[in-house]
């Protein structure tokens, strides 16, 4: 592992952080300790370990700025890797030779440390965290994650060092892994062990009320940046290859399993999903919808994406227009206007909702029977699989 470093964050540690680094110092020669801002005595239990290297400042920044400069330190020292740990005491040092084994096994990743969530004594709020994590997640970068909270990570630095993070507390380590998804970033998981002392001996930094409240506002940026332009940005790179076409057409359209009429409702219920307002959520009620109806989904996700930047503002006009229908003589365009009073703004929304639903329905429906009457013609009718 000599290209591989241990990096550890630590604040007022004191008292675990000297059986950490000897567990460690049994397994590897390279730690890194990044000393961020402690007013224990952690300095005297460093000045122990003179084999160790460190990082020391003395205001206390947050554990994503205290391992953003433990990143750039390992990379100037020439480490290719970092295996984050923290300095409490629950990671055992035993299970780094799993991260290098995976690293071998799989090449370069962000590879996190899946703790066993099961275990007697793991914290309820650690439980509730880490599902509400995983969750946002998927909706963020659409990979299904065991465990996203788990500071036992591997980071590959020549991927990471391009990213210009924002983050500088505990929500940095949910940043990370969006991020490094949406850049490319192979995100990958082992199993490993931890240890949570009693509830009277446990020492945590972690602020509930105000870490969680930055982690959700973190979450509804990145929300915002994943339909705004993620998805957007993915798909057009899907229609922009040649691949991604023949694919679409062979294993798709021409899929043998599947009949003309569950292909065209697919289709239908994509530009539906990708029109109704239930913003944000829409891809995720779109794969719901088409696994409970045993849809193609690939089909579904691909016509949803009728929603991207370029669309919106039609999608937007002709929902207002459709919404003329249902609100008669109060029908209005008028949307932005300083002198807006608060009924006129309830009008607008009404026609907007109104409009969009009745948009959805009809644009669903006009998919479903064109792509009907296409694939009966270019296609043989196959029975349902």
């Amino acid at each position: 592992m000599v290209n591989i470093a241990v990096l550890i964050p630590t604040y007022n540690n004191a008292g675990t952080l000297a059986q950490v680094l000897q567990d460690v110092l049994l397994h590897t020669p390279h730690v890194i300790v990044v000393n961020d801002g402690s007013t224990d005595h952690t300095l005297e239990v460093l000045d122990q370990f003179p084999e160790v290297q460190r990082v020391t400042y003395d205001a206390n920044r947050g554990k994503g700025i205290a391992l953003r400069r433990g990143f750039a330190y390992a990379r100037q020292q020439g480490y290719e890797y970092v295996i984050t740990m923290d300095a409490d005491g629950q990671h055992f040092a035993s299970d780094l030779q799993v991260f290098h084994q995976r690293l071998q096994e799989n090449g370069d990743a962000i590879i996190i440390g899946a703790r066993n969530l099961q275990q007697e004594n793991m914290p309820g709020k650690n439980s509730f965290a880490n599902r509400f994590s995983n969750f946002w997640f998927y909706v963020e970068t659409g990979m299904k994650a065991p465990d996203t909270q788990s500071g036992y990570r591997m980071y590959p630095l020549r991927q990471i060092a391009p990213i210009r993070f924002w983050c500088p507390r505990y929500e940095f380590e949910v940043e990370v892994l969006v991020r490094g998804a949406w850049k490319g970033i192979k995100i990958d998981w082992v199993p490993v062990k931890v240890y949570y002392p009693p509830a009277e001996e446990r020492v945590s930094h972690f602020r509930p009320f105000r870490d969680f409240s930055r982690i959700s506002v973190l979450n509804t940026v990145l929300v915002l940046i994943t339909f705004l332009y993620i998805k957007p940005r993915n798909f057009i790179r899907f229609l922009l290859k040649k691949e991604s076409w023949v694919w679409l057409w062979k294993e798709v359209v021409l899929n043998p399993h599947e009949s003309n009429g569950k292909k065209a409702l697919s289709i239908g219920l994509g530009i539906f999903m990708g029109i109704v307002p239930v913003w944000g959520f829409q891809m995720l009620v779109a794969l719901l919808l088409a696994t409970l109806l045993r849809l193609n989904k690939a089909l579904v996700l691909i016509a949803a994406n009728i929603s991207i930047p370029p669309v919106i503002p039609l999608i937007i006009f002709g929902s207002f227009q459709m919404g003329r229908v249902w609100v008669g003589s109060d029908a209005t365009f008028v949307i932005f206007n300083k002198h807006q009073t608060t009924e006129a703004i309830r009008q607008n929304v009404l026609q907007y909702l109104y409009g969009s639903v009745t948009l959805a329905v009809v644009a669903g429906l006009s998919a479903l029977l064109v792509s009907y009457v296409l694939l009966t013609i270019f296609r043989k009718e196959r029975p349902d699989g």
